[in-house]
Order: structure tokens, then C-alpha cells, then sequence
């Protein structure tokens, strides 16, 4: 049976298109992926992602740890700033990509919070758990405390400003902070998104959410602000060419072939993978994630090969849909290195068809 998070219902009265993702009961749909995105882009959205994973690490070996599990550099982070990472395995790999916190500091030190993707909870967590074993981090799975709503779009900054006196416009982006907010207190305001439209990110307790929900919706009525399922958080990551683990990087993907490098900090010191990941820089990665437009109408699939000109394999699709801002069918896919070109024209092979398209630069979309 799928779990429910605290919005559940909520979604349900709506009448939303519930779908079972990550082992959680979560809505697909209100009134249509295409005018939720939409809507997105050019007003305000609210998604329910409290279907996410929350891990504090603290203790004295609380940064030791983050260094070494994560792939980015933790120590640059100042209470109150927000890091995009990836967890490498040994054979360099992508565990799982998340966020890390630095929160503020208790008795013991410093504090993190790292917010992973539902679908790897458990296997993050164990992951985790094996790396800390000669450490000996604090270690504390929240993930069961908190209630997650992401509040994207242009709109998005001036309703929630009436929910707070938390001056929300001097939250740079990927930063946050905690305050009180629509009435209740201890509440994270996170200037994070994975929509590529702006707006924040809000975490509080989990018996606190319908309550934040209703607020949200109130405060937003004048700008009709809406409902938005998983189908356009889909459609707008993908414009932006945000990857979606399980689609795009997964155990067998290199950051370094998913254009993940900006988050790779060879340089820091010793972390898990860091040889084999020095090894393929060194080297040069031997494919590449790129993103690619299609001249027709039809949209690529997962798993669908890519092909050269000449009729060869050279990749392989990971994520496609029709873009609902630019109304042509997009995509992204590993191929080899020098195929991932702007410029480069290739084909799709549907198992039928072998259909056009051309590579492009990331992102699809452009503000």
C-alpha cells in the first residue's frame, strides 16, 4: 500500500490524479499537466514534495562526514546557505543527488541537512550509515517529521511576503532561513526550486501542513495561484535540463558524463569515488548527458537509441516530452563524446521510426 504524506487528502478533495511514485500516494495531475506548467512559468504554482527524505548530520564529525559521502565542498558553507550535490559511489557512480543544509549550530558543532529524493530514502540511508561507521557522525532520519511544499513562479515571492515578516527578498538564491511563517514557528524558507521559475521552498512539521497549504492558498486567491502534480514538475525541470535521478544519473552515470562537474570538487580532499572520478577527468569522459530538440512532433522516450547519420548506435535517450512553453518535443541523453555538440543533427529510433532532431544547449528554456 502506498503511504500517504500529510496532504494527501487534501489532493484527493481536489480531485486530483493520485498515482503511486516512490512508494507514496502523490497527485499527477489537478487540471492538466499542461496548464499547471503554464501556470508555473508565468504566475505561481504549489507542489506537495513531502514525499522527500531528511537527514541531520551533527556531532563532531558532522562536516568529516558530509565531505566525504557528498561530492561538492560543504566547508564553504555558512550557516544559512543551501549546496546542490551528489553522493559518488565507489565505482563513481551517483548514489543519489540532494541538498545540503548548513544549519545552525548546536552544543556538539556544526549541523547539515541533507534532503534526498523519496525514492532512495532507505538506500540512502544505509549508505550513509556504512560511510559513518569509522566516524561516528550524530546521525538523525527526519525525513518522518517534515512536510515539504515548493512555491514556484514569479509570483510566488509576493504571496508569501503576506504570510511573514521575514523580508523574503533578501534571500539570495540557495539560501534560506527560519522564521515564523502563516502563523507558525520554526519554519524553513529555502529560496530552492527545481522548476527553474523561482520562488521558495518550505519546510515545517508535518501536522502543520494542511494548515500552511490553506494559508498559501488564501494569501495567493488574487493571482490565482494553483495546485500544481508531479506531470509539470516533470515538463519544467526538463526545460530547464535539471536531471531526474532514475532517469538521467543513476548508480552506473559519472557526474562528470551528466555535466554535473560544477558540483564535483576534485580539490577538496579525499571523498568516496574521488579516484575513479579524477581518473575519468584525467582521461576524458567517454560520453556525454546532452539535451536535443526533435523536428517533428513526436516525443522521445526513455530508453529509445540515438543514432548517427550513418545508422549508428551512439547513445541513448533518458528523459523527453513536449515542452509546454516552447511547443516542440525536447530531450536528453548520453551520447558519445562528440556527438553532444550544438549543431550536431542525429536521429531517435523509435523501434519503427528513425525520427530527426539536432543537439542544443542547455537549458531548453530560457526567462
Amino acid at each position: 500500500m502506498s503511504k500517504r504524506t500529510p496532504m494527501t487528502a487534501v489532493h484527493e478533495k481536489l480531485g486530483a490524479r493520485m498515482v503511486d511514485f516512490a512508494g507514496y500516494l502523490m497527485p499527477l495531475t489537478y487540471e492538466g499537466i499542461n496548464e499547471e506548467h503554464l501556470n508555473v512559468r508565468n504566475n505561481a504554482g504549489v507542489f506537495d514534495c513531502s514525499h522527500m527524505g531528511e537527514f541531520f548530520v551533527s556531532g563532531p564529525g558532522a562536516l568529516e562526514l558530509v565531505q566525504k559521502v557528498t561530492s561538492n565542498d560543504a566547508s564553504k558553507l555558512d550557516v544559512g546557505r543551501v549546496q546542490y550535490s551528489c553522493f559518488p559511489n565507489e565505482r563513481g557512480g551517483i548514489v543519489d543527488d540532494l541538498l545540503v543544509y548548513r544549519m545552525p549550530d548546536d552544543a556538539n558543532g556544526k549541523v547539515f541537512m541533507l534532503v534526498v529524493n523519496a525514492s532512495n530514502i532507505d538506500k540512502d540511508w544505509k549508505w550513509i550509515e556504512k560511510q559513518n561507521s569509522e566516524i561516528g557522525a550524530e546521525l538523525s532520519n527526519r525525513s518522518y517529521d517534515f512536510g515539504l511544499l515548493a512555491v514556484q513562479g514569479p509570483n510566488a515571492t509576493k504571496i508569501l511576503q503576506r504570510l511573514t515578516n521575514v523580508d523574503l527578498s533578501s534571500i539570495e538564491y540557495y539560501h534560506y532561513t527560519i522564521g515564523d511563517f502563516a502563523g507558525k514557528q520554526d519554519v524553513i524558507l529555502s529560496a530552492t526550486g527545481y522548476t527553474g521559475a523561482g520562488g521558495f521552498e518550505v519546510y515545517a512539521k508535518e501536522k502543520d501542513m494542511p494548515a500552511i497549504w490553506d494559508a498559501i492558498f488564501e494569501a495567493g486567491e488574487e493571482e490565482g495561484i494553483q495546485p500544481a502534480g508531479l506531470g509539470c514538475r516533470d515538463t519544467l525541470r526538463l526545460e530547464m535540463g535539471y536531471c531526474l535521478y532514475g532517469n538521467d544519473i543513476n548508480d552506473e552515470t559519472s557526474p562528470l558524463e551528466a555535466g554535473l562537474g560544477w558540483i564535483t570538487k576534485l580539490k577538496k580532499g579525499d571523498f568516496v569515488g574521488r579516484e575513479v572520478l579524477l581518473k575519468m577527468k584525467e582521461e576524458g569522459v567517454k560520453r556525454r548527458l546532452t539535451g536535443f530538440k526533435m523536428e517533428g512532433r513526436r516525443v522521445p522516450r526513455h530508453g529509445y537509441a540515438i543514432l548517427d547519420e550513418e545508422g549508428q548506435n551512439v547513445g541513448e535517450v533518458t528523459s523527453g516530452t513536449m515542452s509546454p512553453s516552447l511547443e516542440y518535443p525536447i530531450g536528453m541523453g548520453y551520447v558519445k563524446t562528440g556527438f553532444h555538440k550544438p549543431g550536431t543533427k542525429l536521429k531517435v529510433d523509435t523501434g519503427r521510426k528513425q525520427l530527426d532532431m539536432e543537439v542544443v544547449a542547455l537549458p531548453f528554456y530560457k526567462s
